[in-house]
């Protein structure tokens, strides 16, 4: 399956990438990561810095995968309301996943600023409008609860939207602690900088076959080379095809286009990152350069279409969107992709151990804060590895 189709953004924005060999000889290891994307490096990253011998292996190239196509929105907030949430999974458990996407956030924002490249992290604040007159109610509703809570949160209504950004909406709820960030930068920096520890070796283009479990070890044979590893994660994002697991999970597709770049923003002066409460929802957020990225019209397909003209399509509709809160900026769509993305059935990530497979674990950040899920699910599954245990670990289980 094809994670994606059409042009890619981030790439342009990566001058000089790193190129790191290709396995072809025997080695052993505490951890292996299973995928160079978003998870594999920020979990890499962070074992990086433990007493630990780490390999890293992707069978691409780094930050190559789905990873590209991440649009980088960085927010605590959840595409399920945290008042569902606590409808579905009750209140406390709610309230403390909606705790771990905070943390989350706060653990991008110091890894961002301690790495010596450049990713363009930007703190953000979160507009988030109701799509209808019919949607204030749940929107007061999740405002209230978020409030109770301590989460950093306000309310606005219709004329503060207006005054503050020049579109009409009925209500929305303006948060904060959000970011965005390059992806691609992100990824690349982050394991740069892991693999010039001793511990950590990274190897592109090298394809793992199916584990076997011998003498209390993971051993992946082939042919010509092996890995020998007391603890594996698979960090393999929505390409699940040769390591699939039953966990109830749904793919979809979902479109983006990224626009020309533009002088200035003069009614979106704080650069916010905005989306709505219609399913599936519209959003968009700026680049250090003036572009504007778009995304939504998420379809129950798996594949995105390989057809220029219908993803045009798709990316005319996208600006409509846009011009529908800023019509007076001039926009054109200078890249135009769709791409495949991963939901879990409950709203929740899968991160932690496999139920019957020892020492065997997965970090699949399934959803619309994939980041976040796996900045906090690194923390998770590092304690898990290192300590055995790690008291959230319940909630973000395979097997829940």
């Amino acid at each position: 399956m094809s994670l994606y189709h059409g042009s890619l953004y981030w790439p342009t924005t990566v001058q000089e990438r790193p190129v790191y060999p290709k396995l072809n000889n025997h080695v052993t290891c505490d951890v292996l990561v299973i995928g160079a994307g978003m998870s594999g490096a920020l979990l890499t990253y962070m074992l990086a810095k433990e007493s630990l011998q780490v390999i890293l292996v992707d069978k691409g190239s780094v930050g190559n995968g789905s990873s590209a196509a991440n649009t980088g929105l960085l927010q605590y907030s959840n595409d399920k309301m945290l008042h569902s949430f606590a409808e579905s999974i009750g209140e406390e458990d709610a309230v403390r996943f909606y705790e771990l996407c905070l943390n989350g956030m706060k653990e991008l924002k110091s890894i961002a600023s301690s790495l010596h490249e450049d990713v363009q992290f930007v703190n953000r604040q979160s507009l988030y409008y109701a799509s209808t007159d019919s949607d204030v109610f749940s929107l007061r509703k999740e405002y209230e609860m978020l409030k109770k809570y301590k989460f950093p949160v306000e309310f606005l209504e219709k004329d503060m939207i207006y005054k503050a950004y020049g579109f009409n909406k009925h209500a929305a709820i303006r948060t904060s602690g959000d970011a965005e960030v390059n992806p691609e930068r992100f990824i690349i920096s982050l394991i740069k900088e892991a693999a010039q520890k001793s511990n950590v070796q990274v190897f592109e283009n090298t394809e793992v076959s199916k584990p076997q479990n011998k003498d209390g070890c993971w051993l992946f044979n082939n042919g010509d080379s092996s890995i020998k590893a007391k603890h594996v994660v698979y960090a393999t994002g929505y390409d699940l095809d040769n390591f699939a697991i039953d966990i109830p999970t749904k793919i979809n597709r979902t479109f983006a286009i990224v626009t020309n770049p533009v002088s200035s923003f003069p009614h979106w002066e704080d650069r916010c990152l905005i989306w709505e409460t219609k399913r599936p929802y519209f959003y968009m957020r700026t680049t250090l350069d003036g572009r504007i990225i778009a995304g939504g019209l998420d379809e129950e397909i798996m594949e995105a279409p390989r057809d220029d003209q219908i993803l045009q399509l798709y990316a005319d509709r996208l600006l409509v969107r846009i011009k529908e809160h800023f019509p007076h900026l001039q926009l054109k769509a200078d890249y135009v992709y769709g791409a495949t993305f991963g939901e879990s059935k409950d709203g929740i990530p899968f991160i932690g151990e496999h139920p019957q497979q020892k020492n065997l674990y997965y970090c699949l950040g399934f959803g619309g804060n994939g980041t976040v899920y796996s900045a906090f699910g690194s923390t998770i599954l590092k304690d898990l590895i290192i300590k055995g245990k790690h008291p959230d670990a319940d909630l973000v289980r395979l097997d829940r």
